[in-house]
């Protein structure tokens, strides 16, 4: 029981929430208010950033998203073979597979901006790629072709990425290609795309030349098309990545011989991973080439040139030999030369400057169509023809050649001081007397330079004959030599007061004093008689190339008709189909009397068929009715005012006399004497053609030019 004075037992007093939370301090108030402000803020740019992306730019990035998933690859088409005139293949395409990197696709996109410097994420895939190509990732000088700094300090992969940027920003890029690019590399890389993004093994065609350095500087050179080609109208349409023709033939014809690639569309993944195929475009092989080169007269003409060149001391040489009749061209050589299937890879610097340096024969030169220089007594049946024709000079008057020719003072001499006695035109070209052709060259000058600036009679028939101008040949690069005339002269010694000036062109460079900067050979000397005398034994300024003076000789064979000459012979489809014969036609005809030609082809058969004849060493006992002139030409080098004879011969079997005509021309650099050097392997020439055999090499002697 309790009692009144006890007070009942309660247990523990709550009170109600309001009474038993503490009281809201100021501080907590602000923090609470700041955390809920940014809260808010927060689901607020989030909120603002997903209606961006999916209601504003929504359309962008599915278009985004769709490139992502599909992805064009190049299918490379084969280019056309070139064949020679009996269908052999002189070069041809072979599949082969390209590590290719796609600069847009790597982690950093390469730009031209940015080439200089390879973003280190870049990096990482260009080190790794080295690894599996077993390729260098030492870092090493590599030159663009860019504005300066041109010169970057990069890996040898990150090189081959900056100079095609610089060439082309949007190419893919080729880093290995042929053996080095085995099946095991393509699964490798294909199998770890994720850790090469942008990285592409792809199926190409490598230009190859099965008879290797067999007329390379005649068949040409291809490679990648560049950033000023692609603009081109004849380039309209064609791939990025594709490869053309870049000299030679393999330019002229570019167009017969590049396929069309084609495209295969194909769907990828987030990693560039493929997952199928959604299109595929074939590619369209290029047609082929026939040509109506005769690839063992070549191989004939180039082992003997070789032959001539070391046993001579020779610093090159060329040959041509062609049909006189249309202007097929048999066989055209030049030396030294190359193999043009370093360019079929990546050409490195080093070897582009072995294969582009004077010092080292300047073998990508094509020495029959783009080597200039004077040829001696081989000019000697133009200075006949225009003495001639001009009235300057009959077919039966006679000189008296005393060994010496005077002229205003001026004193010359035939080689070794001989004195030929009485001689005509016949007998002149025989033994191919100076005096006699001095002579011609004084009388066929033009009195009145100024009033006649384009020369007088030698000038207007060489000009005719096509000195100083293109053959027109379907080869890529060649130059049209000189024909020195008054005009010329008037223009040479402007050029040279400009320069010693340093006034007009030469505004800004250091001034010199008169005469000084070798453009002219004196300060303002005006055309002379000197001018054309020395013309007329083909010396002094003028500038020819040894096809030039094949289109000469062939016009002397054939009856004055200048052809075109022309090495391709026909387009065809890969079964054989002919769709299109090459056949140009002649360049004009020259109204040469028939009585003063055939003085000019007695004079060259008596050389080279009857004692005294300058090539009679050589080609007496030959079975075939050579027509032929050497000449020695005196060439002082330019860099060492060191004088060098350079040989030349010329000659030709004429249709007259053969079912089978052809013309030769021979030049060996710093060879000596005509008869010694270039004759000889024109003889080779000319029996491998006639008799299938080239024969011994028979030189003849250094007494007659």
């Amino acid at each position: 029981m309790i009692g009144p004075s006890e007070s009942p037992r309660r247990g523990p007093r709550f009170g109600t929430p309001e009474e038993d939370r503490p009281p809201l301090s100021p501080q907590l108030a602000l923090r609470a208010a700041i955390i809920g402000t940014v809260a808010l803020a927060m689901f607020a740019i989030i909120f603002f950033r997903m209606w961006f992306l999916q209601v504003l730019s929504g359309n962008q990035y599915l278009a985004q998203a769709t490139t992502n998933r599909v992805r064009d690859i190049a299918v490379a088409a084969p280019r056309g073979q070139i064949l020679d005139a009996g269908g052999s293949v002189l070069v041809d395409s072979v599949p082969s597979l390209a590590v290719r990197i796609s600069p847009p696709d790597l982690p950093v996109p390469v730009t031209l901006a940015n080439m200089r410097q390879p973003p280190r994420a870049d990096t990482v895939i260009y080190n790794r790629l080295a690894h599996v190509l077993g390729m260098p990732t030492r870092r090493s000088n590599c030159k663009i072709a860019a504005p300066p700094p041109n010169v970057l300090h990069v890996s040898p992969v990150a090189c081959d990425v900056a100079k095609q940027i610089a060439l082309l920003p949007y190419a893919d890029v080729t880093v290995k290609s042929g053996n080095v690019v085995s099946r095991d590399v393509q699964y490798y890389l294909a199998e770890r795309q994720n850790k090469f993004p942008g990285v592409q093994v792809q199926r190409i065609y490598i230009t190859h030349y099965p008879k290797q350095t067999l007329a390379a500087q005649v068949l040409g050179t291809v490679g990648p098309i560049n950033s000023t080609e692609i603009h081109q109208r004849a380039y309209k349409g064609v791939s990025p990545n594709a490869i053309i023709g870049q000299s030679g033939l393999e330019a002229s014809y570019d167009s017969f011989l590049r396929g069309k690639d084609g495209a295969q569309r194909v769907q990828v993944n987030s990693l560039g991973q493929p997952t199928g195929d959604l299109a595929t475009k074939s590619s369209i092989p290029g047609h082929n080439l026939k040509l109506s080169l005769n690839a063992r007269v070549q191989q004939v003409g180039e082992s003997a040139l070789q032959q001539s060149i070391s046993a001579n001391a020779g610093a090159g040489g060329a040959f041509v030999a062609m049909n006189p009749q249309n202007g097929s061209v048999y066989a055209m050589g030049s030396l030294p030369t190359y193999n043009p299937s370093v360019f079929t890879g990546n050409l490195s610097q080093s070897t582009y400057q072995q294969l582009t340096n004077p010092n080292n024969g300047d073998p990508l030169l094509n020495r029959a169509t783009q080597s200039v220089g004077p040829t001696g007594s081989t000019f000697k049946p133009i200075t006949a023809s225009a003495a001639m024709q001009s009235g300057a000079w009959s077919p039966g008057e006679s000189y008296d050649d005393t060994g010496t020719f005077s002229i205003n003072g001026q004193t010359r001499h035939n080689s070794g001081n001989a004195a030929y006695g009485v001689v005509n035109m016949v007998s002149a070209l025989q033994v191919s007397d100076d005096d006699f052709f001095y002579n011609l060259g004084a009388l066929t000058n033009t009195t009145n330079p100024i009033a006649h600036p384009n020369g007088g009679a030698l000038d207007q028939w060489a000009r005719a004959f096509g000195i100083g101008r293109k053959t027109g040949i379907d080869v890529a690069g060649e130059l049209p030599g000189t024909l020195p005339t008054p005009r010329w002269r008037a223009q040479r010694n402007q050029l040279e007061a400009e320069c010693d000036r340093a006034s007009g062109p030469f505004a800004g460079k250091p001034k010199h004093a008169p005469g000084g900067c070798g453009i002219a050979d004196g300060t303002n000397r005006p055309w002379s008689v000197g001018d054309n005398i020395s013309l007329g034994v083909g010396q002094g300024d003028v500038q020819v190339t040894p096809l030039q003076l094949a289109v000469v000789y062939s016009a002397l064979a054939n009856g004055g008709t200048i052809v075109r000459p022309h090495i391709g012979q026909d387009v065809q489809t890969e079964n054989g189909t002919v769709l299109q014969t090459i056949n140009p036609p002649s360049a004009r005809h020259l109204n040469i009397n028939p009585i003063y030609l055939e003085t000019i082809r007695a004079g060259l058969r008596a050389a080279a068929s009857q004692t005294g004849g300058t090539s009679a060493p050589v080609f007496s006992n030959f079975p075939q009715q050579v027509y032929g002139k050497t000449g020695t030409a005196q060439y002082i080098d330019p860099k060492t005012l060191v004088e060098h004879d350079y040989a030349w011969y010329a000659c030709f079997v004429p249709a007259t006399a053969t079912s089978k005509p052809i013309t030769v021309v021979v030049t060996v650099e710093k060879g000596g004497f005509g008869a010694v050097a270039a004759a000889p392997v024109a003889r080779e020439i000319l029996s491998q053609w006639f008799f299938g055999k080239p024969g011994p090499f028979q030189a003849g002697n250094s007494t007659t030019l």
